[in-house]
């Protein structure tokens, strides 16, 4: 799994021309799937995602956790996470997880993450064209990937 994470001041998914999901202050977790993914994937990653800290202190330090600070997780399926530029200039998706596989796997991340913080994470519609708007805060941005753990 690849999660990109966005440290924001509100962030908000609409689809269909409907806000279909919003939050202020918190994290916006886009999370890519692939054929290889598991438990013990998501585990890890919201693991790591609650427990990141990437929010600042008293003495303006990055220092606290979501959970410390209370903030709220919008968390949008992104299959392109896992594109390869490789060859060429037309971005393969191969190593993507299909949505029979995929789909079963970012319910259950999400689950997880709202397990792990303690209250309910927004979510955006697994494979809907969705239209994501974010006030990035730092701006703030990491990427993990799950099989190569830095």
């Amino acid at each position: 799994m690849r999660v990109l994470i966005q440290r924001v001041k509100n962030a908000s998914v609409t689809i269909d021309n409907r806000l279909y999901s919003s939050i202020e202050t918190g994290l916006l977790v886009f999370v890519g799937i692939e054929d290889a993914d598991n438990e013990q994937d998501i585990e890890w990653l919201a693991g790591k995602i609650v427990n990141l800290r990437i929010f600042d202190d008293q003495n303006a330090v990055m220092n606290r956790s979501i959970i410390d600070s209370d903030g709220n997780i919008l968390i949008v399926s992104q299959f392109t996470l896992h594109a390869s530029t490789k060859k060429g200039n037309r971005p393969s998706y191969i190593k993507a997880s299909k949505p029979e596989i995929a789909t079963a796997l970012y319910e259950n991340f999400c689950k997880e993450v709202s397990r792990k913080l303690n209250k309910n994470v927004k979510t955006g519609v697994f494979g809907a064209d969705m239209k994501v708007a974010l006030v990035n805060d730092g701006p703030v941005t990491i990427w993990i990937d799950s099989k190569n753990k830095e």
